[in-house]
């Protein structure tokens, strides 16, 4: 029975996947550049790097797995930041791989007293790959649906990888405690098919708002707070909102959300963030991240055994800067950065 259910979830998954949706991470604000190109480069340091890795449904036949890794450096100068983002998929047992590698420009623009104002662009290259060896058509099933083996007449396409180009944008603000934002990613819809007949992968558009609230408004440093958060995200004919808060100690952090697609329940996400300095003179940081997701939907917990995302963050400035970044930034202006929500 549970070889019958992975298999018929796979074949889900499969037709989902026709519309080529991209993996969401539940810890969204643990990957800033995935989220929102116009979110790199903003922190207090000088260099920035993010990993992020993704296993879902573990019980499921065919590894669901997905990987982000990603640097970013501030620069003042150039009024933003550079950075380089590298995605990766592993999907069912065909093994559907697809890379993504870019280069991605911000820029920002302060206002007022507590206000930041970001635009970033993203471009890279996309290659997409699947094993014609491992899948299984229809011709080699019996009656029963068991696989029988043997070699099926399907004839497969003259190639197995497809290369492309794509491009993203996103905009980002700071006003005091209050961030929202939102992103677009595959702006040229490009055609990713393996055959002759076009494909185009479909708009990926995310918004998200933030609220930080200072449990003891004298002590803004090390002070307890609450930040509520809302994430909506659509792909195709996909939609999904994620909605929680996280309560923040000093460097322990522990999160509650819920996610939906649409009409139905999809997960229950519990998270905990481990902050360690281990030179705050020089603001050095590093940031330790584990999720779980409780799915709850109708495929049910115990055939999933739910989705499991961790993540490592490490943020330093430069012997030589000397926080010359966190000044520059926060002589003339108390925004908070994207780091400082979560």
């Amino acid at each position: 029975m549970k070889n019958i259910l992975s298999f018929l979830v796979i074949g889900i998954l499969t037709l989902n996947r026709a519309y080529s949706q991209d993996h969401i991470y539940s810890q969204f604000y643990n990957s800033p550049q995935y989220l929102n190109p116009a979110l790199n480069g903003q922190f207090d340091g000088d260099l920035r790097m993010n990993l992020i890795y993704r296993n879902q449904w573990s019980n499921v036949a065919g590894p669901l797995t997905y990987y982000t890794l990603s640097a970013d450096i501030n620069v003042p100068q150039f009024g933003g930041g550079f950075g380089a983002i590298i995605s990766k998929s592993s999907e069912g047992t065909a093994f559907l791989n697809k890379t993504n590698f870019s280069g991605i420009y911000s820029y920002s623009v302060e206002f007022g007293n507590s206000g930041t104002l970001s635009f970033g662009i993203q471009g890279g290259l996309t290659s997409r790959k699947i094993d014609y060896d491992k899948l299984v058509f229809y011709d080699q099933l019996d009656n029963e649906g068991v696989i029988a083996g043997g070699i099926s007449s399907a004839t497969p396409p003259e190639f197995n990888n497809k290369f492309f180009f794509d491009s993203g944008a996103g905009i980002n603000m700071v006003i005091g405690s209050f961030m929202i934002g939102g992103a677009g990613q595959h702006l040229n819809k490009p055609n990713e098919s393996f055959t002759g007949t076009k494909s185009s992968l479909p708009l990926r558009l995310n918004g998200y708002m933030s609220y930080k609230l200072i449990l003891d408004p004298f002590d803004d440093e090390d002070s307890p707070s609450i930040t509520p958060s809302v994430l909506y995200y659509q792909q195709a004919q996909i939609q999904s909102i994620s909605a929680g808060f996280q309560v923040k100690k000093r460097g322990v952090n522990i999160g509650l959300w819920y996610r939906g697609e649409a009409k139905q329940k999809d997960a229950i996400v519990f998270s905990l963030i481990l902050d360690i300095f281990s030179k705050r003179d020089y603001e050095d940081k590093v940031r330790l991240g584990f999720s779980h997701d409780a799915t709850s939907s109708r495929l049910g917990y115990g055939n999933t055994a739910g989705t499991t995302e961790g993540a490592l963050i490490y943020e330093t400035s430069f012997s030589g800067s000397s926080g010359y970044n966190r000044n520059y930034y926060r002589n003339n202006n108390n925004s908070k950065k994207c780091y400082d929500f979560y």
